[in-house]
């Protein structure tokens, strides 16, 4: 046999032990970050739910996931052991730099509505807008307001067909 022909088998052979050389490592890291958690510690299981480590035991932790809920689960659905920085800026929304932020540039962060309501009508301009213009009717402002949802056409739909709206003759 030539070198030549053995060659692409041994670089298949080198690239297959390099990938299970790799996936057993982060096998390893993964069971090592597992054991390290301790009660109280900030967790993110495999799904994406974010949780708070009550105990440990061999293969399953008691996790809770809300004030006095708590849930079984197997060590392996652990995805991630988080620090307790990070865990608060994720589920609590607590930002362990706004201290130093407020220091630099001397602004507050910006505050995000909870709905989008606020952000339609200008604060306080609430009672100027619904109010009528000096010279105009109180009936013209309320018609300008209405938006048209096609409300007249499936009326004029639903109508009777003896009723002729366009005032065209039954051509028979």
């Amino acid at each position: 046999m030539n070198i030549v022909t053995l060659l692409p088998f041994i670089v298949l052979i080198g690239a297959m032990f390099l990938m299970t050389r790799s996936a057993k490592n982060k096998q390893r890291q993964a069971a090592q970050m597992r054991d390290t958690m301790q009660p109280g510690t900030g967790v993110r299981t495999i799904g994406g739910m974010y949780a708070t480590v009550k105990e440990v035991h061999d293969d399953t932790v008691l996790l809770e996931v809300a004030p006095a809920v708590h849930a079984i689960y197997a060590k392996n659905a652990i995805g991630a052991v988080l620090s307790d920085a990070e865990y608060n800026h994720i589920v609590h929304g607590i930002d362990p730099d706004a201290d130093t932020a407020d220091a630099v540039d001397g602004a507050a962060t910006p505050v995000v509505p909870d709905d989008a309501s606020s952000l339609t009508t200008p604060a306080g301009d609430d009672a100027a807008a619904d109010a009528p213009a000096a010279g105009e009717p109180e009936g013209e402002k309320a018609d300008a307001k209405k938006i048209d949802l096609g409300k007249d056409d499936a009326a004029a739909a639903d109508a009777p067909e003896d009723e002729k709206r366009d005032g065209g003759a039954d051509a028979k």
